[in-house]
């Protein structure tokens, strides 16, 4: 099965410009195509590995990624999906962000020589001249056309700042530029992305009279419709000294049930033999599923040593043999309340109290009644029936 074939297969393809002309780029591993990561946080989250993957899976059938860290539309910011401006960053911390994303991106894509290169958007962005920007791109675009897009739609009655405006222009002139430097033929990107990806394409069809093209993906959305990566308390991170290994394993472990399927065939690199057998499983068989989803997405991420580990703690916490995953606490005074709160399992006090009062905490075997009932090393705190943590006192 040819690449382009595989991804339908798969369910990533969204839309796409020009069909035939892209099955055939891809096909024949003559895309030589980019996807932008704008540098928010100093990590990559798993909104971010869908993308990645997908630039794996391309360059494995020939085909040249460009990696395009967004160290200049950083400093505006993607109002798409947005409620509200998202806050500014400054350039160190932009510059620093761009840095921990290089470093994560190196797990993922063969960087070098005729392989893969990674670019950033500020080498050009923040040199250009305003003037001449508005004269050589911006009269390419009319604003009605821009408001028609989705991304900013649904900023219009809260306030879409002129600021945020200009973004589409900038990713425009990124595939631009990138076309004219780098030879890119082609644009990836999540399917919100639509708008401003058709914006690029159009900006070097005029420009030059070559034509480029798009392609989106289908964003993964959990069961609560929330973008893919997102949980209560913030995004999953692919920095273990963000989430940690077993946390990230327990993440893909406790996906809904509906959702295993699609999330193996869009992101695991599985066969899609394989995958089809699973699908023919009995029912009951469903968190032997999860468990194939956790390890394979761990293993890809960190490793399999750590993947191996991350899987025996699961196990352990719930009955079977293996090492609980343990949590390093610092705190005055070890109470159950301080502990929760210290080692993460809660955000505030306030959240620990309560449900404490709801009877959702345990400490090794026995239900916590009391705030400030006292927590020792060894100890292990259960909070309801998915998170078990070993103490160490330090």
């Amino acid at each position: 099965m040819k690449i382009y074939e595989e991804l339908q297969r798969r369910g990533l393809i969204a839309q796409v410009t020009d069909e035939k002309e892209i099955k055939d780029l891809i096909n024949g591993g003559g895309a030589r195509f980019y996807i932008g990561f704008d540098p928010t946080a100093d990590s990559l989250h798993v909104g971010h590995f869908m993308a990645l993957c997908l630039m794996k899976r391309l360059q494995m059938a020939g085909n040249k990624p460009v990696v395009l860290l967004g160290g200049g539309t950083g400093h505006v910011g993607d109002p798409t999906g947005r409620t509200d401006m998202r806050s500014m960053m400054t350039a160190e911390t932009i510059n620093q962000n761009c840095e921990c994303f290089k470093k994560q991106m190196e797990r993922f894509i063969e960087f070098g020589e005729d392989k893969a290169v990674i670019v950033n958007n500020a080498d050009w962005l923040l040199n250009l001249n305003y003037v001449e920007l508005l004269r050589e791109v911006g009269a390419c675009f009319t604003v009605n056309n821009m408001l028609r897009a989705e991304c900013y739609k649904q900023r219009m009655e809260k306030g879409l700042s002129f600021l945020e405006f200009n973004y589409m222009i900038m990713q425009a002139y990124d595939f631009y530029h990138l076309n004219e430097k780098y030879g890119c033929n082609m644009q990836f990107g999540g399917d919100d992305q639509w708008s401003n990806m058709l914006a690029g394409t159009e900006l070097i069809r005029k420009k030059t009279g070559k034509d480029a093209y798009a392609m989106t993906i289908t964003l993964l959305l959990n069961s609560e419709g929330k973008k893919m990566g997102k949980t209560a308390k913030g995004a999953v991170w692919l920095d273990e000294n963000k989430t940690s290994v077993y946390d990230f394993y327990q993440y893909w472990r406790n996906v809904d049930d509906s959702d295993v399927m699609k999330c193996i065939k869009m992101l695991t690199f599985i066969p899609l033999e394989k995958i089809d057998e699973m699908e023919n499983w009995e029912a009951s068989r469903i968190n032997e599923k999860k468990e194939v989803l956790a390890f394979e997405l761990t293993k890809l991420v960190h490793g399999e040593e750590k993947a191996v580990l991350a899987q025996s703690q699961a196990r352990a916490a719930f009955g079977g043999s293996g090492e609980l995953p343990e949590k390093e606490v610092k705190v005055e005074s070890a109470t159950v309340i301080s502990v929760l709160v210290a080692a993460g399992i809660c955000a505030s006090n306030g959240e620990a109290r309560r449900l404490i009062q709801q009877g959702g905490v345990s400490l090794n075997d026995g239900k916590v009644t009391d705030i400030n009932a006292p927590v020792k090393s060894g100890d292990v705190i259960h909070k309801g029936k998915k998170v078990h943590i070993k103490i160490k006192l330090i």
